[in-house]
């Protein structure tokens, strides 16, 4: 059997602990999803608590369509809003309402949590570099 490369056993095990913190943050946020969490994370660390779609679908990885079917449960919940540009009707911006900051404040710690079962605190140093590079 041939042996695999340090870069694909990287992938291959970034892809497992991808897995298991999707599932655990889907079956422990009070309902809030890892997708949703990081949108909601993404949208309030931003200036002014919102972003373009385009940007947001950039932060966390997916196509814009994805974003967007992600986005209207979101907004129908009151997670999230849009909002049209002044200056530009063509472009709009996906905001943060007080609700999903709230829901966000709240599962932080919860998610805090979970981080630091997969990526103890004593091998962060460890994987700093990694972090580093994945950024």
């Amino acid at each position: 059997m041939k042996t695999i490369s340090p870069s694909l056993k990287l992938f291959i095990n970034l892809s497992k602990v991808l897995t298991e913190n999707s599932r655990r943050f889907n079956g422990g946020l009070d309902g809030l999803g890892f997708n949703e969490f990081t949108i909601l994370l993404h949208l309030s660390q931003s200036p002014d608590k919102k972003m373009r779609r385009i940007d947001l679908a950039e932060k966390i990885g997916l196509t814009a369509s994805g974003v967007t079917r992600m986005l209207a449960p979101m907004e129908k919940i009151g997670l999230i809003k849009r909002e049209l540009a002044k200056r530009d009707a063509r472009v709009s911006y996906v905001a943060i309402t007080p609700s999903g900051q709230r829901n966000l404040d709240e599962t932080i710690d919860k998610a805090e949590l979970f981080s630091e079962k997969i990526f103890p605190p004593e091998k962060l140093k460890k994987l700093t570099g990694l972090s580093d590079l994945l950024d």
